[in-house]
């Protein structure tokens, strides 16, 4: 994709399979927008072939649409509409193709019965999410895509938010693909990461995957003699044990091993720095 002389996206090669929950991270400027844009049938590429449900999203019909849901980063309904109201006002657009969610039934999945009949402008940040969520899937989408959606949210909020994730993905079985710079949320949520750096992908594979290929390299650290103590071990099992049995007065002892946190960091600073950076795929995601 390009932008005039700038080039957004070079030669990204992606493939979702159904039922998976992918997350794609990246720094700002990456070309994680443009993606999903593309994606979502918003925007076209400059190059290059797209299949989102086997069509070209760039010309996909009304029946195409209606098997994907959209959460945008904001929303801005009027806020005199109700929960209940506004999505069945909504539900009526699906009906010509899809059998759309009870709404009564919705409302009770993503926890907004007692608001049900509320302003929006009455409702909580999170709720108003929990509500946009509800606008997204009352189509029964096969394919949902959530663009940053706990931005601004408490620790007590994001963790429902991503309860409800789990739970739409448990009973409908939807393919989920979000974009966030929360690596927690990505390691909460997604079964696969995507890493997006100038425009290429520099990384695939698990949260596990990718953290493990960071670095093997554990740092251990205990106290003893009063002292505190760092040592840096691959084997850190065998170490530990190896300092167990040899000193029976440590105490307060710690193992840090590498995180997704880390792994992020590491691959775009090597891809930013100007170094080779293959992309790191493994075989069990891979297309």
């Amino acid at each position: 994709m390009r932008y005039g002389d700038k080039v957004v996206l070079d030669g990204v090669d992606l493939e979702i399979r159904r039922d998976e929950i992918v997350a794609m991270l990246g720094p700002n400027g990456a070309g994680k927008s443009t993606t999903i844009e593309i994606l979502e049938g918003f925007r076209r590429p400059t190059a290059g072939t797209v299949s989102v449900l086997g069509a070209d999203p760039a010309h996909g019909d009304d029946g195409w649409r209606s098997q994907i849901g959209i959460v945008l980063q904001s929303s801005s309904d009027h806020g005199k509409w109700r929960p209940r109201q506004l999505l069945r006002h909504m539900s009526n657009y699906y009906r010509p193709y899809v059998d759309p969610w009870p709404v009564d039934d919705l409302l009770d999945v993503v926890g907004l019965t007692e608001q049900a009949n509320q302003k929006l402008q009455s409702l909580s940040g999170g709720q108003r999410r929990r509500l946009d969520v509800a606008l997204a899937v009352i189509g029964r989408p096969s394919l949902l895509f959530l663009d940053e959606p706990t931005t601004g949210f408490d620790p007590r909020a994001r963790r429902d938010f991503h309860d409800l994730v789990h739970r739409l993905s448990d009973i409908d079985g939807v393919t989920i693909m979000l974009t966030t710079h929360d690596l927690a949320e990505a390691e909460a949520l997604a079964s696969r990461i995507v890493i997006l750096a100038g425009g290429r992908i520099i990384a695939d594979g698990s949260p596990l995957e990718l953290t493990s290929s960071a670095s093997r390299t554990a740092e251990i650290s205990w106290i003893s003699g009063g002292q505190r103590h760092l040592h840096a071990a691959e084997g850190s099992t065998q170490f530990v044990r190896d300092l167990l049995m040899h000193d029976d007065s440590v105490r307060d002892l710690q193992i840090r091993r590498a995180t997704l946190e880390d792994a992020y960091l590491s691959l775009v600073e090597e891809f930013e720095a100007g170094r080779d950076v293959s992309t790191t795929h493994f075989e069990e995601v891979g297309s």
